[in-house]
């Protein structure tokens, strides 16, 4: 049986991440407050940042970015798109 947990990302109960998807106590915090569906929403966000900013992740200061973002995204009311960003049309 999955874990229900109040996610912060939908805003309701969904089903809980089964393990840390990342180090640390941000890592532990995102295992408490979200969601399966919300880390992947996260992640198709993080993707975008990825690709619009160019970023090289063996380079510590983009680490250090997405990590930002990333609080931002889950618990600091959001993290912004890429300036300039469309998303694609179907």
């Amino acid at each position: 049986m999955a874990k229900m947990i109040d996610c912060v990302v939908l805003g309701k109960q969904a089903e809980g991440l089964e393990r840390s998807p990342y180090p640390g106590e941000l890592g532990d915090k995102i295992l408490e407050n979200v969601s399966q569906e919300g880390w992947q929403q996260w992640m198709k966000h993080q993707t975008i940042l990825i690709n619009e900013n160019q970023l090289a992740l063996f380079k510590p200061e983009a680490r250090e970015f997405l990590e930002k973002e990333m609080k931002k995204f889950f618990f600091e009311g959001g993290s912004q798109m890429p300036e300039g960003f469309v998303a694609p049309t179907k």
